[in-house]
């Protein structure tokens, strides 16, 4: 009779356990965190284009850029379909205008995973190698969200302290001198001194690329960096941007100087 109690209770007491951890577990976990922002920028006195994101992801740089030094440069992000970035890296090596490219790929998303990833809330950026550009933010892309548009860059984020991070990124970008490097990190710090990501941070990227003058031969990435998991990644970012410039590499290649 004893045992018989004692099974009973602590048959009752998983019951109990099983009950707690159901009404503990959300009936509709997000599928992934998408807090971004980020910046597309381009020197028209190198003719190098980058960009550079910051985000409370682990590993922003893995999805966020895209970079062909024969086409241009895209940024994916928000509700994201990382499919956009090749997309529009295609579309500009047959010579489309961003705008044309931001359109053409928006309207012909199929939205498979509309009740929880909708179209309607992408957001991604496109710049050819003049520097031109287009930006798109869908109206369910997480508050706030929005884009900044500045002479060669575009700057863009979700999930943001307010419309003061896209705004300082840009005016960073314009009012930074140095190295292309240089000013998409003075953008990144200037949106984080805007309120940022309203998580924190955890990570950030940069790239830069022009044909065959990235160091040795035959690369075009003049410099790619990633942070992957740090409480300042954007401090970091800067503290090995510096130490980039302090001894920049030299490309082989005649006329990459």
């Amino acid at each position: 009779m004893l045992k018989k109690r004692v099974v009973l209770l602590v048959v009752a007491a998983l019951c109990l356990g099983a009950r707690a951890f159901q009404a503990s577990v959300p009936d509709d976990p997000p599928l992934w965190e998408t807090g971004t922002f980020s910046i597309l920028g381009f020197d028209p006195a190198t003719g190098e284009i980058g960009g550079a994101v910051q985000s409370r992801v682990f590993s922003v740089g893995n999805g966020v850029l895209w970079a062909d030094a024969s086409a241009g440069i895209a940024a994916t992000q928000a509700i994201v379909d990382v499919g956009y970035g090749p997309k529009a890296l295609a579309l500009l090596r047959t010579g489309l205008a961003p705008e044309a490219i931001v359109k053409q790929i928006w309207e012909q998303d199929p939205d498979p995973l509309p009740e929880n990833w909708s179209k309607q809330g992408r957001q991604f950026a496109v710049m050819n190698l003049k520097g031109e550009y287009a930006a798109f933010t869908g109206a369910k892309a997480t508050e706030w969200a929005g884009h900044k548009s500045g002479k060669f860059a575009t700057a863009q984020g979700n999930i943001l302290a307010g419309p003061a991070v896209v705004n300082n990124m840009i005016e960073a970008f314009e009012k930074t001198s140095g190295h292309l490097s240089q000013r998409l990190v003075a953008a990144l710090e200037g949106g984080q001194a805007g309120g940022g990501d309203t998580r924190g941070q955890q990570s950030a990227a940069l790239v830069i690329v022009k044909k065959d003058c990235g160091v040795w031969l035959h690369n075009d990435t003049v410099l790619r960096l990633q942070v992957d998991d740090n409480p300042e990644p954007i401090k970091e970012m800067k503290r090995l941007v510096e130490m980039w410039n302090t001894r920049r590499p030299r490309s082989v290649t005649p006329g990459c100087m």
